[in-house]
């Protein structure tokens, strides 16, 4: 998958949802973390973060939503419940873009809003858990940049297979083709 994202929240107040939502980073291959006014500090995320994924990805701290700073070419994008949100399956993911999800008990401040390139929703009845949320957003990232083979119609049916290149050689239905005769 080309380009890169970063996982970031605002205000966050539960040091495990935090520490969860870092691990998840880390296992669907986030560039980068940061967090904006969180209300602990990070290492009380040890606990929730098996993967010490602040050992594997950088984390970045911002006292306020003004300090945030994006590498040049990111994308801001919004995760809240708002009726004006685009829903993530319709959503087409930038490139390059970073993720930013609000607190628990709360919505995204108004001035990281208005910050944002895009909004975009969880099409779900309520909010949901931080933490979860942040895993369907990536796993979505990964699904619609991702290289997949479509998904068959009938549940029994095999799915397609696509080509892919292995040092050079095309590999065809499990096997590796071979190179065409001079």
């Amino acid at each position: 998958m080309r380009g890169y994202f970063a996982i970031g929240v605002e205000g966050i107040s539960k040091p495990m949802n935090l520490g969860n939502l870092m691990r998840s980073a880390h296992a669907f291959g986030a560039s980068f973390f940061f967090v904006i006014a969180p209300a602990f500090a990070a290492r009380e995320t040890r606990p929730a973060d098996t993967s010490d994924s602040a050992h594997h990805l950088p984390l970045y701290h911002y006292a306020a939503v003004g300090d945030l700073t994006l590498p040049r070419g990111c994308a801001l994008i919004g995760v809240e419940f708002t009726d004006q949100a685009i829903e993530l399956p319709s959503f087409r993911h930038p490139s390059a873009a970073a993720y930013v999800l609000g607190p628990e008990r709360g919505v995204l401040s108004a001035p990281l809003v208005a910050r944002c390139d895009h909004v975009v929703k969880i099409p779900t009845r309520f909010c949901i858990n931080v933490g979860v949320a942040g895993a369907i957003l990536m796993y979505d990232r990964m699904l619609s940049r991702g290289r997949f083979a479509r998904r068959p119609v009938n549940p029994r049916a095999v799915a397609e297979v696509w080509p892919r290149h292995v040092r050079g050689a095309q590999v065809v239905r499990g096997r590796k083709a071979r190179p065409p005769k001079s």
